[in-house]
């Protein structure tokens, strides 16, 4: 009878833990809900789109969810939806490099050296949202990532006051390996939020910033001193429509 007992609290007590994690996973969802857009027709133009980095390998084979964010990054690019991408990710090692692995996928795509930057500290979401805004100094972007992702940053960013959308692409059918991932979602939604709310938590690096600027943003001309009293037409330099960022 006291073995009976024990089963039927440990199946409470199991019942109590999967529930308060589903609520807490939906609870974020629905916090994030109206900065979440599908279509990126319907998307506002942004200067800067974070493009939150993964492998693009799992073992050997082209990770799916690598090639829908770089696919859906560069769709927003052509339409002219994105001026510059900030690619966050890990730098683990020399051979484990997503940022830069981003950036030759983004050059070989056509997009200009120029605009885009690289961040090599991106080690956790947490940290490529943060940085974004500290290091650098954008609080006006969309991310791009899956939906699951989306909900995950965006509550990150809501709760650092960043300003930021985010742009739900593709994921890949349904299976055993989008279940795994679906699962690990809600315990590092969970862990997220012990992050946010109890160890307070910052970016494992900050450093100075590096804030990406629109040189569009040209000095006002010179009057050229001239003899007469009239004014003298001024040759200006077409300004670039680069994004570049300072060092």
């Amino acid at each position: 009878m006291k073995l009976l007992n024990i089963i039927r609290i440990t199946a409470v007590l199991f019942i109590v833990f999967v529930a308060t994690l589903l609520l807490l996973d939906r609870w974020v969802s629905a916090q994030t809900e109206s900065q979440i857009y599908h279509d990126p027709a319907k998307l506002p133009a942004y200067k800067v789109g974070l493009v939150l980095g993964t492998s693009k390998y799992i073992a050997k084979t082209l990770n799916p969810y690598y090639t829908y964010r770089m696919s859906a990054a560069i769709d927003l690019y052509k339409k002219h939806k994105v001026d510059v991408f900030l690619v966050s990710g890990d730098n683990a090692h020399r051979s484990y490099n997503e940022p830069r692995t981003m950036k030759r996928d983004l050059l070989k795509a056509g997009v200009a050296k120029d605009e885009i930057v690289l961040d090599y500290a991106g080690f956790r979401t947490l940290d490529s949202v943060v940085r974004a805004k500290e290091v650098f100094d954008t609080n006006h972007f969309v991310i791009i990532t899956q939906q699951f992702h989306c909900e995950r940053a965006l509550f990150i960013a809501d709760h650092y006051n960043i300003n930021a959308t985010c742009l739900a692409v593709k994921e890949p059918q349904r299976g055993v390996a989008s279940f795994k991932i679906r699962v690990r979602e809600v315990f590092a939604r969970v862990k997220a939020m012990i992050d946010l709310f109890v160890l307070h938590v910052q970016p494992k690096f900050l450093g100075p910033k590096e804030p990406i600027i629109d040189p569009l943003i040209k000095t006002q001309p010179n009057l050229l001193p001239v003899a007469s009293t009239e004014n003298v037409p001024i040759d200006t330099t077409a300004p670039s429509s680069a994004i570049k960022t300072i060092p």
